[in-house]
Order: structure tokens, then C-alpha cells, then sequence
């Protein structure tokens, strides 16, 4: 398996799998190609693509403000090796994000999203039930 920065190229490959995923929150706009265009011309070195045999297996989508991370998609096509193709890809966007200064990345999971959920705690992750999280689409 082969870990590398995600690029525009990857994109068709990152959607679908987001999309068959189910609950990764797709945006018409914001996770467009245009879109994820400017996500990766601001966060070049964050997001990363899992590759076996020249397929793409997993996507791990990530970005920084300069002060916290913030995972915004994941993927992996094979759901029995989320733990290999997810540790690895973790492990790229750890390193990635040290490397930027970053010490603490945040992430969100769907409530009824129970396998998403028990992934992250068997990597380690710390739930948070000390938050309500807002948003608002601004137009």
C-alpha cells in the first residue's frame, strides 16, 4: 500500500467513495471540484490518498486553520481493512500535521454512523459529549 497527498486528480475516485459512504455530508458546492480545488490550494500537504495496486483504496481528507486540524472526509473502499488503510492514512495526516505546527484535530461522526463511531475509538480518538455543535449554510 502506498500513502501520497491527495491531489485534484484524485477526485473522482475521493467523491464516490464519500458518496457510497453515506454519511460523509457532501456539499454540492463546497465539495465540488472547484471546491475541493481550493480545500487542497490551502491545505496542499493534509489530505491523503491510500493506493494498492495503482487503485485508490482510501482517502482521508484534513485541513488546518493554523492553530487546530480538522478531519472533513474519510473513505476506504474495503470496510475489513479500515484499521490498516486508516491507521496508515492517520498516520500520514499526524505527521503532516505536526510538521505545520498542529498539536489537536477534531472531527464529526453522524449519530447513527455506529461503525464510524467504533473506528475512531479503536484508533484512540476521544469522544466529546461536552458540546452542541452549530452551523449555518451562508448564501
Amino acid at each position: 500500500m502506498i500513502i501520497r497527498k491527495m491531489t485534484i486528480d484524485d477526485y473522482d475516485d475521493a467523491l464516490e467513495m464519500w458518496l457510497q459512504a453515506g454519511r460523509s455530508g457532501i456539499r454540492a458546492k463546497e465539495d465540488s471540484r472547484a471546491g475541493i480545488i481550493g480545500f487542497l490550494q490551502r491545505n496542499p500537504d493534509t489530505s491523503f490518498i491510500a493506493e494498492t495496486d495503482g487503485r485508490v483504496v482510501g482517502v482521508l481528507m484534513c485541513g488546518h486553520d493554523g492553530r487546530r486540524g480538522y478531519i472533513y472526509h474519510t473513505a476506504i473502499r474495503d470496510p475489513g481493512r479500515s484499521r490498516t488503510i486508516g491507521g496508515a492514512l492517520l498516520d500520514a495526516m499526524k505527521a503532516s500535521m505536526k510538521e505545520n505546527g498542529i498539536t489537536k484535530v477534531g472531527l464529526l461522526v453522524d449519530t447513527d454512523n455506529d461503525e464510524g463511531t467504533a473506528f475512531w475509538e479503536r484508533m484512540g480518538w476521544t469522544r466529546r459529549d461536552d458540546l452542541i455543535y452549530y452551523d449555518r449554510v451562508i448564501e
